[in-house]
């Protein structure tokens, strides 16, 4: 019996609103992680959104597969599949007929405006969770309506917690914002040794050749994920090493090298790389999660070089499998490097030092090759008004791969096993279970406390009420660009 365990007909309801929890993006992946490791102690419905899904509008009950998957005897989920991401008629109607005890909202809230513009009526019948993140900063204040409009907000790295803490300074939520990670099922993400079938996937996706050095880049080709960048890093490094070296090393891309949003990756490899010595492959094939982590098991080391990441989830993956990471410091991949204070302690985010980018604090877990950025700029669109692009330097990508490569292929597998162990441990809270297990908690201790949202709130308004009271904090700079500013 797991310990939390509540009998099918005592359960509270939850509405989990996300990504169909059978697709393959990462927002639908951790909701189903969330959902399946919490079946035993809550009965849930997942509002599952996917553009131009094509089952939107059909009900699906998959209580006996969660079943399977948990050992349990009663599981209770549903899954109702909605055109992108449903309305706010689909809502009232669910609500009517499902009566949730709670709702979980989670993904971007842009995507959401119908959602929050009934706020009010749903936390008249039950509370409304945001599972949150944000990439970087400056501080989102355009976001400060929709964090103000739920009940709890769990936040998926240290730096979107200090974020959403910020934006509602004037409208404090006290044991309302918690820091709840993205998490992994290390039973599905592990090192594989001695088994025939990953070799055969292995020769299947590398040839007979040997290779020395395998870096593994997988993610979608959009533009600022900035895989050309990855490419000419890889062209850079490769040019430092003898020929017969370079040749021993392999670029494992796994994403469509050709994608509207993104760059035209093929043009690039032809372009800048000679074929028969700087070595780039593209991998195309949609993986279940048994030969994801064999892909994984391929590299010696995952590769971003992204401009704004709000966690990186392929990352986390490929260290649950024992694999090292070369990152940007920026968003939650900074968790998952662990970088370290003056007293050794895993460092947090505060107004005063919000994010590590400025490379306050360079030690970091050893699984880890950390890039810092060198250019910042601001970027916006009509949903997101602005948002630093932090831009790591195609030069430091290429250091960054040289000194990993120079640790060898025995230190780079202790380091990546040390990233797996850093993973499954307490202190991270990166598994699945943990994460699920926090999910639950704050639920639980949420339902303890609430009390429905009146109908109708009369307040005051006075000159103050108007006022934007956002005093901003000066933007950190670093040592050296003051010295030489202020030498002119």
């Amino acid at each position: 019996m797991k310990e939390g365990y509540i009998p099918r007909d005592k359960r509270k309801k939850v509405l989990m609103l996300s990504d169909d929890i059978r697709t393959h993006s990462g927002v639908g992946n951790m909701a189903k992680e969330i959902i399946i490791n919490s079946a035993h102690h809550f009965n849930w419905v997942n509002v599952g959104g996917a553009v131009n899904h094509p089952e939107a509008g059909k009900g699906f009950d998959i209580s006996g597969d969660t079943n399977k998957m948990t050992g349990l005897k009663d599981a209770d989920v549903k899954i109702i599949a909605t055109k992108d991401y449903g309305n706010a008629e689909l809502l009232r109607n669910i609500i009517k007929q499902e009566k949730p005890d709670a709702i979980v909202h989670f993904t971007d809230p842009r995507y959401w405006i119908w959602l929050y513009a009934m706020e009010n009526e749903i936390r008249q019948q039950c509370p409304l969770i945001f599972y949150t993140i944000w990439d970087d900063l400056p501080y989102p204040m355009w976001n400060r309506d929709f964090y103000r409009s739920d009940d709890m907000l769990l936040c998926i790295s240290k730096q979107t917690k200090n974020l959403v803490e910020n934006v509602l300074r004037d409208y404090p939520k006290p044991g309302r914002i918690q820091y709840v990670p993205h998490g992994i099922d290390e039973e599905k993400f592990f090192p594989i040794i001695n088994d025939l079938e990953f070799e055969a996937f292995k020769e299947n996706m590398l040839g007979k050749e040997e290779y020395d050095f395998v870096v593994l880049w997988n993610s979608r080709n959009i533009r600022r994920k900035n895989a050309s960048d990855i490419i000419l890093a890889w062209r850079i490094f490769l040019d430092q090493l003898p020929v017969e070296q370079a040749k021993k090393c392999l670029l494992l891309m796994h994403t469509d090298p050709i994608d509207q949003n993104g760059t035209d990756l093929t043009a690039v490899v032809d372009s800048m790389c000679d074929p028969e010595i700087h070595k780039v492959k593209f991998d195309t094939k949609k993986w279940d999660e048994k030969h994801l982590n064999y892909l994984y098991n391929c590299s010696d080391a995952h590769m971003f070089m992204t401009d704004n990441e709000g966690w990186g989830l392929g990352l986390t993956e490929s260290l649950t499998a024992g694999r090292m990471i070369i990152a940007p410091v920026q968003g939650g991949m900074q968790d998952q490097m662990r970088f370290e204070d003056e007293n050794g302690d895993w460092i947090d985010f505060s107004t005063e030092h919000p994010s590590n980018a400025d490379g306050k604090y360079k030690k970091c877990g050893e699984w880890a090759m950390p890039m810092f950025p060198k250019t910042r700029s601001i970027k916006g669109s009509v949903q997101t008004p602005y948002i630093f692009a932090s831009q790591v330097s195609i030069e430091d990508g290429a250091i960054a791969l040289m000194k990993v490569y120079k640790l060898g292929p025995k230190e780079r597998q202790r380091r990546g096993i040390a990233g797996r162990d850093w993973v499954l441990s307490e202190e991270s809270g990166f598994t699945a279970k943990s994460m699920s297990q926090g999910v639950t908690d704050n639920i639980d201790k949420l339902l303890e406390e609430w009390k429905p949202q009146p109908r109708f709130t009369v307040i005051k308004v006075d000159n103050s009420t108007l006022v934007n009271t956002y005093n901003p904090k000066p933007i950190s700079l670093t040592p050296e660009f003051l010295k030489e500013i202020q030498s002119i």
